[in-house]
């Protein structure tokens, strides 16, 4: 499929009925860590908006994935700390009917140019889960690399899975 026009902004309370309606998915909530629950309500909607307009936003840069203006994803880049200080975490998802189109692979990049443009961040990364092949394969058409596997790093659902590790580095 080609790619779909879409863009990234703030997130807005009005978005919570649209990201509600996506999230509210068992094939996106067995790729992610346990704060993103299932079922997925408006209410989960409404505090995850909640936390990503009250965040430090030198700490964190998240954006609304929109199509038709309709938020239908998010992504957000998370920056370490400590030793890790120009490091940056980068996490996404996107609602089932718009997997395949390109979208994920562009709105990485486009954030990625952000956090490089507005910080001194060097390394970029991602820790899909190593069944997830879908987000790999979108890590790898936005230019990261594959660093390592993690051996039974993740426990989800009951069931060890190992996880990979992805970055891109300026």
């Amino acid at each position: 499929m080609g790619n779909t026009e879409f863009t990234l902004r703030e997130w807005a309370y009005e978005d919570a009925p649209s990201i509600a309606n996506y999230a509210n998915n068992k094939a996106i909530a067995d790729n992610l860590r346990n704060g993103f629950p299932y079922p997925y309500t408006e209410e989960d909607a409404r505090q995850y908006i909640r936390s990503c307009l009250s965040g430090n936003p030198h700490k964190q840069l998240l954006r609304a994935i929109c199509v038709d203006s309709r938020a239908v994803g998010s992504i957000g880049a998370f920056f370490q700390d400590d030793v890790y200080e120009k490091s940056v975490e980068i996490g996404y998802w996107l609602g089932e009917p718009f997997w395949g189109r390109g979208i994920m692979s562009a709105a990485i990049q486009k954030v990625c140019q952000m956090v490089f443009h507005s910080s001194d961040a060097v390394r970029i990364f991602a820790e899909p889960f190593t069944g997830n092949i879908g987000s790999r394969r979108v890590l790898e058409k936005a230019g990261f690399a594959l660093e390592g596997t993690l051996k039974k790093s993740v426990w989800k659902n009951g069931v060890f899975s190992d996880s990979c590790i992805y970055a891109l580095v300026r």
